[in-house]
């Protein structure tokens, strides 16, 4: 499934994967740009898999002319080997029928490799918060069993909020309780297998809405930052101080390249 750029394997081990759900506004995927753009990773390989839509286009993360023109594809892998940080991007959506099998292939890629731990970024629809979700922070986090026990006194550091159980059946007083992430993809898939599998794994979430996502983007990546200290503030004077994101080129198309002139 996984196919190096090299002609030999990389070494996984010991190395945080950070992935993106296909979620609403995009919004894991956007943080993912900012992650690989920022900390100007390295292509080290990609995926080859029949569950996403294919798809080509230039390089996203571009800085010059000269690689500007360079190819990716639907799922890429990236690089930063001094901070042992791993990430994949997906860029195409699912085949119908095809997440379950491709969490299925990822996570046994993932136990095969040796990573120390998976991290997930997520997005989930605002409006269908609950009471107590609309009076608190818009960022969750979901932990497997295992990763529990190996981070907890980190997250309680941090006082972030868990991800609350809700009815499974909506309007049913008596129905079972269960984790609902409505317009959030694969998240749930990843979490259920992570958690059969004993996986170390870490879901990081944001409530959104459809429309400009980068704020949300932005928001998920320092929420990110706040327990992996990926990059340093510029500055200590502003309060909050500023981080600084670097901003990829395939960004300037977000919603498109503009109206044609032809048509005034």
């Amino acid at each position: 499934m996984f196919v190096p750029c090299g002609e030999s394997d990389p070494d996984f081990s010991g190395c945080t994967l950070v992935l993106p759900a296909v979620s609403v506004g995009n919004v894991g995927q956007l943080a993912i740009d900012l992650i690989i753009s920022t900390l100007n990773m390295s292509k080290i390989g990609y995926f080859y898999t029949d569950c996403l839509v294919p798809m080509v286009g230039n390089n996203p993360y571009a800085t010059a002319e000269e690689n500007s023109t360079e190819l990716s594809i639907n799922t890429e892998v990236y690089s930063l080997p001094s901070r042992k940080l791993v990430a994949l991007q997906l860029r195409s959506i699912f085949i119908k029928y095809k997440s379950n099998s491709f969490c299925e292939k990822l996570l046994s890629w993932v136990k095969s490799s040796s990573f120390t731990r998976v991290i997930v970024l997520s997005s989930s629809h605002s409006y269908q918060r609950n009471d107590l979700q609309l009076r608190s922070t818009p960022f969750r986090y979901l932990l497997t069993p295992c990763m529990q026990k190996s981070v907890e006194n980190k997250i309680k550091s941090l006082n972030w909020q868990e991800m609350e159980k809700t009815p499974c059946i909506p309007e049913m007083s008596d129905s079972d309780y269960c984790v609902r992430i409505p317009g959030g993809g694969i998240t749930r898939a990843l979490y259920e297998e992570g958690c059969s599998k004993e996986i170390y794994m870490a879901v990081l979430l944001k409530f959104v809405s459809e429309g400009d996502n980068v704020p949300d983007a932005l928001g998920l990546a320092e929420y990110l930052n706040e327990w992996l200290q990926l990059i340093k503030p510029q500055s200590k004077d502003p309060a909050p101080p500023t981080l600084p994101w670097k901003i990829p080129s395939s960004w300037k198309l977000l919603f498109g390249s503009g109206l044609p002139p032809a048509l005034f």
